[in-house]
């Protein structure tokens, strides 16, 4: 009962070692007609996918189907690290928090901060006139525990900025402090990274009360403090703020402060939903917070009276992330709308459960491995956790590349001016050298490289060189601010989220393109590619 291509088994492993679960199988009561395979025209298959391609298009105008986000608005594409094939995927779980729910960050963190803020006031520590500042961190920087720093590392670990306290650190500082050692973020004692934005309001005021205990205005009774325990202390006040439930009551009675409402994210769900595709939300969260914030954030744009919970095959809350995917805990089952649970040792579909673990998923939905797709904002916890245990594909959400894209959209004709004034230092410098070196032969007593250059007056020859020097001392007095600059449309102090300097990669993106498939700004970027696109990985 559906049109599929005779060459078809079941399923196979196509050219670029994707499954072909799902490939070109559509249901025939879903075209209403009954369709035969048809055999394409002859000629070449070039001449006829190119023929076939432009009235492809034809089509979708006549449609009036808007394009994919890259041909439309690129900050809305899907990037895609490794190829990943959504018709072989059978389920999709989603994390909520930032992923399946945007906050405004200002909003959530700024609360944060100050709830976290009075919670060091009443411990005694002197947070007075300090305010909370969202420019001063990004995501992906990690913090130096031993130092007081924050730091931000290329793709091999070597530090390219710094800041220590509030205060950004010189290119020569930053060299004798990190010149011999690289960023290692196994040791959790020293290196704390800055996986997701909830990150935002503990790095802020950890590095705000650097500066305070640089200035000796922490009271000493509150015991002798290095910078690794004041970063407890504050990582400490800010869990306190999150425990209490303060900040959490703050946000439910007043979810239109804090939640961006995306219309097209239902419907986003809804089209996988129906495509076959099994859907699990699987969060951190109590049953409460995320029944009031799905509710809020969902059952406004559902329709025929639809509720979040009919999205889902099976919730997950309370998951505790990144155990759920690593071993197994007691599994409740949710019985009640006020979210009275009662034990049980079995997940069936359905179900809204407390607990458990990501093995248990599989076997009640029964789906294995690749065929999960997960989708989170956390780099460790969703992304890397799930990849790393279970082999379940992988996307991440990162809301700052919409940001990010259009920033290097605005700075590329500061860097194009960049990149010509390096290319021309390089010249001279080449010319340079090539002097200096026949200048080093000739003293030697040898002849330098050509005869040309053996015979040049010496006079002449110093000169050159004189010339050539001052004029690469002026072209590196006009490049290095521009590299500073280089990246400030996305953050001044720290430049483009996924460069670290001019050429390379931020640890932050290395670890995107290591742990997560396909990344992109939203879950909704999914509603343009279809619950069927097949994601190629692109030339570096």
């Amino acid at each position: 009962d559906v049109v599929r291509n005779p060459s078809d088994s079941k399923f196979d492993i196509d050219y670029l070692g994707e499954s072909t679960m799902g490939d070109m199988t559509v249901k025939r009561e879903d075209l209403g007609i009954v369709l035969p395979f048809v055999d394409l025209a002859p000629g070449s298959i070039e001449e006829l996918a190119r023929e076939e391609a432009r009235e492809a298009e034809c089509l979708l105008e006549e449609l009036n189907v808007p394009a994919q986000y890259p041909h439309g608005i690129a900050s809305r594409g899907i990037f895609c690290s490794r190829t990943l094939n959504l018709r072989s995927i059978a389920a999709i779980g989603y994390d909520m928090d930032y992923t399946l729910i945007q906050y405004n960050v200002n909003a959530w963190e700024g609360r944060a901060y100050k709830y976290g803020m009075d919670n060091l006031r009443s411990m005694g520590y002197p947070v007075d006139g300090l305010k909370f500042d969202p420019e001063l961190v990004i995501r992906g920087l990690i913090m130096d525990k031993e130092k007081g720093n924050l730091v931000k590392a290329d793709r091999f670990g070597y530090v390219k900025r710094a800041m220590h306290g509030t205060r950004m650190v010189s290119n020569r500082t930053i060299s004798e402090i990190y010149g011999r050692e690289l960023v290692d973020l196994r040791n959790e004692n020293r290196w704390e990274f800055l996986n997701t934005l909830f990150s935002v309001s503990e790095a802020v005021m950890y590095m705000q009360m650097v500066d305070r205990l640089d200035e000796g205005a922490i009271p000493p009774q509150l015991g002798p403090l290095d910078y690794n325990s004041l970063y407890k202390v504050v990582a400490k006040a800010l869990f306190r703020a999150h425990v209490e439930g303060r900040l959490k009551a703050e946000i439910v009675n007043e979810p239109e402060r804090f939640v961006e409402p995306d219309a097209e994210l239902p419907l986003t769900l809804l089209d996988q939903r129906e495509a076959g595709k099994k859907l699990l939300l699987i969060t951190n969260s109590d049953y409460q917070y995320t029944n009031k914030m799905m509710q809020y954030a969902y059952n406004q744009f559902l329709p025929n009276n639809m509720d979040w919970r009919d999205l889902f095959d099976m919730v997950i809350v309370s998951a505790r992330k990144p155990e759920f995917f690593q071993m197994s805990h007691p599994l409740y089952e949710i019985v009640t709308k006020d979210g009275l649970m009662r034990p049980c040792f079995k997940a069936n579909p359905g179900g809204l459960y407390c607990g458990g673990s990501a093995q248990m998923v599989e076997q009640a939905l029964g789906v294995h491995g690749d065929e999960t797709l997960y989708v989170g904002d956390h780099i460790y916890t969703d992304v890397s956790q799930s990849k790393v245990h279970l082999r379940w594909r992988t996307a991440l959400i990162c809301s700052e590349l919409e940001k990010e894209v259009n920033a290097l959209a605005y700075g590329k004709d500061h860097r194009a001016k960049l990149i010509e004034l390096m290319n021309q230092k390089e010249v001279v410098g080449d010319v340079f050298n090539q002097l200096r070196l026949a200048l080093q032969r000739r003293n030697s007593g040898r002849e330098a490289q050509t005869n040309a250059a053996t015979t040049m007056d010496t006079d002449e020859l110093a000169d050159s060189m004189q010339n050539l020097l001052v004029l690469m001392t002026r072209i590196d007095q006009k490049i290095a601010p521009m590299l500073e600059a280089d990246g400030e449309y996305f953050n001044k102090r720290w430049g483009y989220l996924s460069r670290a300097g001019l050429w390379d990669k931020s640890h932050l993106m290395r670890q995107i393109e290591k742990y997560a498939d396909i990344y992109t700004s939203r879950v909704s970027n999914f509603l343009r590619f279809t619950p069927f696109m097949y994601f190629r990985s692109q030339a570096q």
